[in-house]
């Protein structure tokens, strides 16, 4: 395909003075013959691998199989490091981190002299980070999941990790599990390379991005240790040198078509509530305008296709082999714009039109869906004036519309001190409330909404409670949670001003969320407030709580909104 652009790596290696022989000569040191630098397409390969970061400890692998596809398409690979987020190992919570390897892989990109770019993701927040880094660069971009593990298995079912997690303290003190069982189950798990293999946060990333058109059609799904997930990831290197070729940016695929597409398909897989903050996130480094309002409004009626933990009975393996995402994307095929460009130069609607399902257990028809109306609701109210969400999927019907006595914990250490306490006046009515866990509060919003329910509930055989805060849940997690509570409490929300003994309701299908305390009460309450002490006075903390913006934003920093775009107009000499 004929290069009708010059590139931009050409820049730094095509000058015959003394900056051209500056950025060549100490690249030769790695051996690349002279045509490496006339001409070829410069592909970097953006690694999340980390061996503290356990769901991409194979991303080391498929960074030299993407590299092999590169240079056999006439391009010249180079990888390199960035940030990497382990969900289940880094403290406080990745989503403080999240920013800053957005940072680090823009920064990475810009100042360095590539033409295109293959994003190696996998746990939570390597998909959103790296791809809001990208989306301020704005090149080629086109992005290889790491896939999930494989289906966990313990004692004849199915375990998946992570939703296993939510389910341990009730196993422990209401079943008698030993710590024997915790151990076998421990080792059952997690029994393959590869992220989370429920439709939690991860697969939720997987499948967005494939739904967006950043990855070859039915890349989402294919499990890490599949060969298969191999020949995505050396095509992906070849089709990213054509990509550069044909100029194919990514804002010329992420339109508010693709987004709109996007919010449909998690709906329908029943995707985690952290794809809303996300998604968001990444919308605002493009420049398309979405708001809370879009999640409710396209996703809400649609119906739930996919019959994935948590929301259901099999994982991601199953959902391989009944036909993965394309399966999905070609029902929904009345409800998405199937004419937006993807990253193999064809249309969403024509990568998913011949794709058969080989499980309707796993994948049903939309005309007979698990769930009639699936998605992610957004509330309103006096509670949460800029919104909050609720997952009905993984909610419990009977609890949808309650009025309930609120039981406040005003942070996650008066929760642990206090909820297992025989004396805590708290029943299966109460509503827990969980002050202090937002973007700024905790700080970095962690996965806490869907605290553990009290022991004495549990012994009675109690399965569920209404749960509200201004933090996140995990996507493998259930429950009737209502979660990013905006404005959060530490920024003086209502949220904040909630005591013991105030009635609170939750009335999903009208989209209400309502603190039965008349204004005037609210307003002495809020005369009486002080803002808490920032929990960080230097560093990276202290610069996040200093900008982070509000969930219903996206929970980005102020100052990273928006494109820089790809020029660097000075040298190093």
């Amino acid at each position: 395909m004929k290069n009708e652009k010059k590139l931009r790596s050409a820049e730094w290696f095509g000058g015959s003075g003394k900056m051209g022989f500056v950025h060549r000569s100490w690249l030769r040191n790695q051996g690349y013959p002279d045509d490496y630098f006339q001409g070829r397409p410069v592909i970097g390969v953006c690694n999340t691998w980390s061996e503290l970061t356990p769901c991409n400890g194979h991303l080391r692998e498929f960074a030299e199989i993407v590299k092999r596809g590169v240079a056999e398409a006439g391009g010249f690979p180079l990888e390199f490091p960035v940030t990497s987020l382990g969900e289940t190992i880094m403290k406080p919570t990745t989503m403080l981190f999240r920013n800053l390897a957005s940072m680090d892989v823009e920064e990475s990109i810009r100042a360095n002299p590539l033409d295109g770019v293959v994003l190696l993701t996998g746990c939570d927040k390597t998909t959103p980070s790296t791809l809001m880094g990208a989306c301020s660069v704005d090149l080629p971009t086109i992005v290889v999941p790491g896939g999930p593990m494989l289906n966990g298995w313990f004692r004849g079912e199915r375990i998946g990790s992570g939703s296993f997690n939510w389910i341990i303290k009730e196993k422990q003190k209401t079943q008698d599990f030993s710590d024997e069982d915790l151990h076998e189950a421990e080792i059952c798990a997690a029994r393959s390379s590869g992220h989370c293999m429920t439709m939690g946060t991860a697969s939720t990333m997987a499948c967005m991005v494939e739904a967006l058109g950043l990855t070859l059609p039915g890349a989402a799904a294919i499990p890490a240790v599949d060969s298969r997930k191999k020949v995505m990831a050396q095509l992906s290197g070849r089709r990213i040198v054509e990509m550069v070729k044909e100029d194919l940016t990514l804002s010329k695929l992420l339109v508010r078509e693709a987004f709109e597409n996007a919010i449909i398909a998690n709906a329908a897989v029943g995707g985690s509530t952290n794809f809303i903050i996300h998604l968001l996130a990444i919308a605002g480094r493009i420049g398309v305008k979405l708001s809370l309002e879009d999640f409710d409004k396209l996703g809400s009626a649609i119906p739930l296709l996919v019959n994935l933990k948590p929301s259901g009975t099999y994982l991601m393996e199953d959902f391989f082999y009944a036909g993965g995402l394309p399966v999905v994307l070609k029902e929904l095929h009345p409800y998405l714009h199937n004419d937006v460009l993807t990253v193999n130069g064809r249309s969403l609607g024509e990568n998913n039109t011949e794709v058969p399902c080989y499980n309707d257990k796993v994948i049903a028809a939309r005309d007979r869906p698990f769930q009639k109306e699936a998605g992610i609701a957004v509330l309103r109210g006096n509670l949460c004036a800029d919104g909050a969400v609720i997952k009905p999927s993984a909610a419990s019907p009977e609890l949808m519309k309650h009025r309930g006595r609120a039981v406040v914990f005003e942070s996650i250490e008066d929760y642990h001190q206090r909820i297992d306490d025989p004396d805590l006046e708290i029943d299966e009515s109460c509503v827990i409330v969980l002050q202090g866990v937002g973007p700024k509060g905790y700080p970095g919003m962690p996965e806490v909404g869907n605290v553990d329910l009290p022991v004495k509930l549990l012994q009675k055989g109690v399965k569920d409670m209404v749960r509200i805060s201004d933090g996140r849940m995990s996507g493998t997690a259930a429950g009737t949670v209502v979660l990013h509570v905006s404005p959060e409490s530490a920024a003086g929300g209502t949220l904040a001003l909630v005591q013991n003994g105030d009635m609170i309701e939750l009335d999903v299908k009208n989209r209400r969320l309502h603190l039965d305390v008349s204004e005037q009460e609210l307003q002495k309450r809020r005369a009486a407030w002080t803002s808490p002490a920032p929990l960080a006075s230097r560093g990276y903390v202290k610069f996040y709580i200093d900008h982070v913006q509000q969930a219903h934003l996206g929970a980005d920093l102020d100052i990273l909104t928006g494109c820089s775009g790809s020029v660097v107009t000075r040298d190093l000499h």
